[in-house]
């Protein structure tokens, strides 16, 4: 039997992943269940494709497990700079901006999409969309993959890249994770992950809307007498919302929600990330001046929230410096560097970047994104329980996993009778 590769899920993972095997020489296949690739693609970076992110590096993932040592050498192969290069081979040029967040020059996932989309025709990958695969079984000669409708498809090496369930309108809802169970491998419940949380905001009604840096703690409160527990702390952009709160500061700790179903968990919210020695400096420089609060150090904080924490502290808009008190100003600066919230949980699915959860990564070999449970089966993307935060770090990933993938299946040395 001719060697065959087949790829489920025309993501960033998949595509690339056909890409690199098909350029090697290889007959390659890839199904998606949707009407075109990269639809996934399209939403990312809000529509401008936050591609990848100059500071990614292993130890900026999570997973349940330690997966560190596992990433290094899959982002030695092929990261960033090789990302970008892959790209601009393809005709697309990047950018970053200062913070290291990379772009397409165009700010349009549109034109990613059909960068990939050209790229494989090109390379004469065949295409089978609409495709939903409902079953894999293992044969004699390698893997049988079911449809919803179509016939049967048989295949010597196979790549599963189908995702998670984020976005599941977008065709990402986690059935291939059945069959991977079944042919041995181990399945972490999928849960959201890069999402915004939920908490009561009846207090917060006021600050709907507003939108600032900040540096965001994530504690377990514990049960009965037990101190609470750190669980993660970030800084980005935070938004207050008639639900909970959103943006990269929250979601880049999402994922710790999620892992922690029913704990009572809480937040500490510092509203002068970078900044905090500098307006404490500023306040006790004019300690003794009639300057008011909303100046000094409401200066720093949406008028909004400046109100609202002038309210919770009892000050009047009117207070100045010199009026009030050490408790008085101690009790502000608390607010603005650790204002208290708690959570509720993770909005679901539909809402959130990427879900974590899945197969782990000690099963499978991040030198070639071959399974260590399954010869011929490659796995990559989504699939695997690995998340990075918001900037780009999740796609660079899955670019990464899938041209690693694309390049071991290319290797694949196997003598079928």
């Amino acid at each position: 039997m001719k060697k065959s590769l087949a790829i489920i899920g025309a993501g960033p993972a998949g595509m690339t992943a056909a890409l690199f095997a098909a350029r090697a020489g290889q007959a390659v296949t890839l199904i998606d269940g949707n009407a075109q690739v990269g639809r996934k693609l399209l939403v990312t970076g809000s529509g401008r494709a936050n591609l990848t992110n100059l500071a990614v590096s292993a130890e900026k993932y999570a997973s349940g497990s330690d997966a560190s040592a596992w990433l290094e050498p899959l982002f030695k192969q092929f990261g960033p700079a090789e990302l970008r290069q892959f790209l601009e081979e393809m005709g697309l040029l990047t950018f970053a901006t200062a913070d290291g967040w990379v772009y397409p020059v165009s700010e349009s996932a549109q034109t990613v999409v059909a960068a990939f989309a050209s790229a494989l025709q090109r390379a004469g990958v065949s295409l089978l969309l609409e495709h939903k695969v409902t079953s894999i079984r293992k044969t004699l000669n390698g893997f049988a993959l079911s449809f919803e409708k179509q016939p049967e498809l048989q295949c010597t090496t196979l790549l599963v890249a189908a995702g998670g369930k984020a976005y599941p309108t977008l065709g990402s809802r986690g059935e291939c994770f059945t069959s991977l169970a079944k042919l041995g491998h181990t399945v972490r419940p999928l849960l959201p992950a890069l999402g915004p949380l939920s908490a009561d905001m009846h207090l917060y009604q006021s600050l709907q809307g507003v939108r600032l840096d900040a540096r965001v703690t994530l504690f377990d409160a514990g049960k009965g007498n037990a101190s609470p527990l750190l669980l993660g702390e970030t800084t980005g952009n935070l938004i207050f919302t008639q639900w909970g709160f959103n943006g990269p500061a929250v979601m880049d700790l999402s994922h710790l929600e999620a892992r922690r179903p029913g704990a009572e968990l809480s937040m500490l919210m510092n509203f002068l990330p970078g900044r905090e020695e500098q307006v404490r400096g500023l306040v006790q420089s004019h300690r003794r001046e009639p300057i008011p609060l909303a100046v000094i150090p409401g200066s720093s904080l949406p008028p909004k929230l400046c109100t609202f924490i002038l309210e919770q502290c009892k000050l009047p808009p009117e207070s100045t410096l010199a009026k009030i008190s050490e408790p008085q100003l101690k009790k502000l600066m608390d607010w603005i560097t650790a204002f208290p919230v708690k959570v509720s949980g993770v909005r679901g699915f539909d809402t959130c970047q990427v879900s974590a959860g899945g197969i782990p990564v000690e099963e499978v070999d991040s030198v070639s994104m071959q399974s260590r449970r399954v010869p011929g089966l490659y796995l990559a993307g989504e699939t695997l329980d690995v998340i990075g935060p918001c900037g780009g770090y999740n796609l660079q990933f899955a670019f990464s996993s899938g041209a690693v993938a694309g390049m071991g299946m290319a290797r694949t040395n196997l003598t079928i009778d």
